[in-house]
């Protein structure tokens, strides 16, 4: 009857430590995309800016794909989000849509994240039961003009609005945009960036019911004035090769650290 005991009390023990690795501990972390133009806040519509070149403009709507979030804890390694969990469309129009949440992730120090602008090669030739939700090119993605219409893919930033110097169209309007998408399918640029934050020294545990906030700033200044200076004037309309890759090299740049903070959100 003895050993019967310890047999059962060893089970009990094997079972329990099997659980807390198979299910460690969680908490929940929010990742805002203040989106900004130099030092001020980013005002669709109202708003007149400056490039780098010195051209005028104002923006009308501003769109991106942020997919693929990795996590860097403070020894180095890193907590890969699941994939079908990890593609979130922010959008300066919606301001739900610039706070994304990321839920059941594992409880430790956190130094930084990285994560592509755009969406993964796989995903975006995957069925439609893997393209849900803002992936749906019939629902979230398409009402937002962010799924092609003549491409199989997305359009990873979309950056629209006006300016005196782009020559006027058959009504009149002096109309930009940029649609930049592309992953080097059949030929054409690979246009995904992977862009890294680090926190600056801070680290972050994610919790609850207090849930940790990252504030990301995307300046957009810096899509005219990264690596390549782009003019307005000369290349008003920006979708295909070669200038899609330059811009795709300056939003690359556009994210920055801003803040953390705890607490509930």
């Amino acid at each position: 009857m003895r050993y019967l005991f310890y047999f059962v009390l060893f089970c009990t023990v094997s079972i329990s430590c099997s659980r807390e690795v198979m299910d460690p501990q969680t908490g929940s972390l929010a990742v805002r995309f203040d989106n900004v133009v130099g030092g001020a806040d980013l005002n669709l519509n109202g708003t007149t800016y400056t490039n780098s070149s010195g051209e005028p403009y104002t923006i009308s709507a501003l769109n991106y794909f942020v997919s693929n979030i990795r996590l860097r804890k403070v020894d180095g390694s890193e907590y890969v989000v699941p994939q079908d969990s990890s593609y979130f469309l922010v959008r300066e129009s919606d301001a739900t849509s610039q706070t994304i949440r990321l839920n059941n992730v594992p409880l430790a120090q956190y130094t930084g994240l990285s994560f592509l602008v755009g969406v993964d090669s796989l995903r975006s030739v995957s069925g439609v039961d893997k393209r849900t939700g803002v992936l749906d090119p019939g629902t979230g993605s398409h009402t937002s003009g962010m799924a092609w219409d003549w491409n199989t893919g997305y359009i990873f930033m979309k950056l629209e609005g006006t300016s005196p110097v782009v020559n006027p169209d058959a009504t009149g309007n002096r109309n930009y945009r940029f649609h930049i998408g592309l992953f080097g399918r059949n030929g054409t640029p690979n246009n995904l960036r992977r862009v890294s934050i680090a926190f600056d020294g801070a680290s972050v545990t994610p919790d609850n019911p207090a849930r940790s906030l990252v504030t990301i700033r995307a300046n957009v200044q810096t899509i005219f004035a990264g690596r390549t200076r782009l003019s307005l004037a000369q290349s008003p309309n920006i979708m295909i090769a070669p200038k899609s890759s330059e811009v795709a090299d300056n939003y690359a740049g556009m994210f920055s650290f801003g803040n953390l903070t705890t607490g509930p959100q």
